[in-house]
């Protein structure tokens, strides 16, 4: 699983062009299932996404986490994590997950999130044409990957 997190003053999401969701300050998630994640590497991700140390402390440095301050945060997902670019010029999905289970791991890291200190969590909706919308703060950006851990 592949998580593309930004740290934001704010974002939103239009989906098919009708309704926006919006946050203020905090994370921008754009998440991608690949074909070997598991429901439990949907778990892991929310909590080190809520939990990942890159809002700045009295200081100036990156010691706190969005769900310490209470933040919010804005999740979408994105198959296109896992293009494959090395040959040609057309990407290739081959090792992007399924929809049916891609949905299953984004549903689950949803439910996994609002179980956190933040906020607020607001998502895209699967597999809809969207729009996002954002202010990076810093910039911050910041790519997880569970089979990397």
């Amino acid at each position: 699983m592949k998580a593309i997190i930004q740290r934001v003053l704010r974002a939103a999401v239009t989906i098919e062009q009708q309704e926006t969701r919006s946050i203020e300050k905090g994370l921008v998630i754009l998440l991608g299932v690949c074909d070997t994640d598991t429901l439990q590497d949907s778990v892991r991700l929310a909590q080190k996404c809520a939990q990942l140390r890159i809002f700045d402390d009295e200081r100036g440095r990156m010691n706190l986490s969005a769900e310490q301050l209470g933040l919010e945060a804005l999740v979408v997902s994105n198959f296109t994590l896992y293009a494959e670019t090395a040959k040609g010029r057309r990407p290739a999905f081959t090792h992007a997950a399924e929809p049916a289970f891609a949905r299953e791991c984004y549903e689950c890291f949803l439910q996994e999130i609002k179980k956190t200190q933040l906020r607020c969590v607001k998502s895209g909706q699967f597999g809809a044409d969207m729009q996002l919308e954002l202010v990076n703060d810093g910039p911050v950006t910041l790519v997880l990957e569970t089979e990397r851990w």
